[in-house]
């Protein structure tokens, strides 16, 4: 039988040591408790994230292998590069966190539902209101094209979801992000589960005991003292060995 912890949702019940969780399905640690600030915080600052699906109950994770970009290293495809160069795409940083929100939990192509609840965008949204979640925004004048949203820890930050609603959208949001994070001293940027289209970006896994070993180190520093965008414009972030 399996079993995994249970947290009340009456009570700040510390969360369970990572190495707890559970091998299938991967990194699974917890159930219960809420979604309230004070326990979204301790969770991201021990490794851990929210995930579920509407219905379910309130599950807590910290896989391994952890998905992880370290921020001086996106790989941007000559492609890519090409189409920055061409870009008259715009940035922004916490101009419009609900809707980048609310685009990520569109359901996608070939998917019938979304794990971004209305309780997890309210949630997140209240993060960001308290100064600790944060959203890049891509636009095509007024249009918004492409976005990603996380949560910083001192100086390291969790991503959440991205989303695209034009081609390499996305690709422009984590590639701003990440320069974003390098240019205030954050070195790492957690997305949590690797798939392909993030390796082929320049993401690695780091061994889970690995990730939290940095991340304990990173979120006792004192993060940026402001959040935006060092490049106003898509172009700017083309690599200078493709300028």
């Amino acid at each position: 039988m399996i079993r995994i912890a249970q947290l009340r949702a009456d009570a700040l019940d510390p969360f369970p040591d990572p190495a707890h969780a559970l091998s299938d399905p991967n990194g699974l640690l917890a159930f219960g408790g809420d979604l309230s600030p004070q326990r979204l915080l301790a969770a991201y600052a021990h490794g851990i994230f929210p995930w579920y699906s509407q219905g379910d109950p309130l599950l807590w994770w910290s896989p391994d292998p952890r998905c992880v970009f370290m921020t001086d290293g996106v790989h941007v495809s000559r492609r890519l590069a090409r189409a920055l160069r061409k870009s008259t795409w715009t940035l922004s940083m916490d101009r419009a966190f609900a809707r980048v929100v609310r685009e990520c939990a569109a359901p996608r192509a070939r998917e019938t539902g979304t794990w971004i609840t209305p309780e997890m965008l309210a949630a997140y949204v209240r993060l960001h209101q308290l100064g600790y979640a944060h959203s890049l925004e891509v636009w095509d004048g007024e249009l918004l094209v492409g976005g990603i949203y996380g949560v910083a820890i001192g100086r390291a930050f969790s991503a959440e979801s991205m989303f695209s609603r034009a081609n390499d959208g996305s690709k422009v949001a984590l590639l701003a992000l990440c320069r974003t994070l390098r240019e205030g001293d954050c070195p790492l940027l957690d997305a949590q589960v690797p798939n392909s289209h993030l390796l082929r970006m320049g993401a690695v896994t780091l061994a889970r005991e690995d990730y939290l070993r940095r991340l304990r180190q990173l979120a006792l520093q004192p993060g940026p003292d402001m959040w935006r965008p060092p490049f106003a414009r898509a172009s700017d972030l083309v690599p200078e060995r493709e300028r």
